[in-house]
């Protein structure tokens, strides 16, 4: 599955979520999977990115670690969360941007398996961040509307924007967070 970009406005849209796990949805987590396993960057990835507006994600369990620990999580949504920081965050449709986010330092998510079942994962730091990394593209919202600090942000040669033309692609106004 290609990895849709900014400015694609499949990225603005929110996703439906899911009455229940069929085999379709289990076929979607896979190619999800196979998808994000083919860029060594990536840690998390949503069905939006991929153009699928369905609430399906996958995320690192062990995110910063050799050994991934891929999850998936059908209508996933934050039910509690502490502490604030902020971290450089990087998108898999933002190419080679990277800027300051602030984001909830703990988070507990409820979602669906991908065999239908309910179940809560918690997590801090790095598995925080990607978790409502995730949760926010099926709502439409990307990274750099939530940029803390334009003048932090990094670029590296595979970006095909400036910072300006990546601040005018932001939703703009005060950044939020969970």
């Amino acid at each position: 599955m290609k990895i849709l970009s900014v400015p694609n406005p499949l990225l603005r849209k929110k996703s439906k979520a899911l009455r229940e796990v069929t085999a379709q949805t289990r076929k979607l987590i896979e190619k999800l999977i196979s998808t994000l396993r083919e860029d060594p960057l990536g840690i998390g990835l949503a069905a939006p990115q991929v153009g699928v507006l369905e609430q399906v994600i996958i995320v690192d369990r062990n995110v910063g670690q050799e050994e991934e620990d891929l999850v998936a999580l059908v209508n996933p949504r934050v039910i509690a969360h502490r502490g604030k920081e902020s971290r450089q965050e990087g998108c898999l449709s933002v190419p080679g941007f990277y800027a300051p986010v602030q984001r909830s330092s703990w988070v507990k998510v409820k979602a669906l398996s991908k065999e239908g079942k309910p179940f809560e994962l918690a997590g801090d730091g790095m598995l925080a961040r990607v978790l409502q990394h995730e949760i926010d593209h099926l709502h439409g919202i990307l990274f750099i509307d939530r940029v803390a600090d334009w003048q932090a942000c990094e670029l590296n040669e595979s970006c095909p924007y400036t910072p300006q033309r990546v601040k005018e692609l932001a939703h703009g106004g005060t950044p939020k967070s969970i």
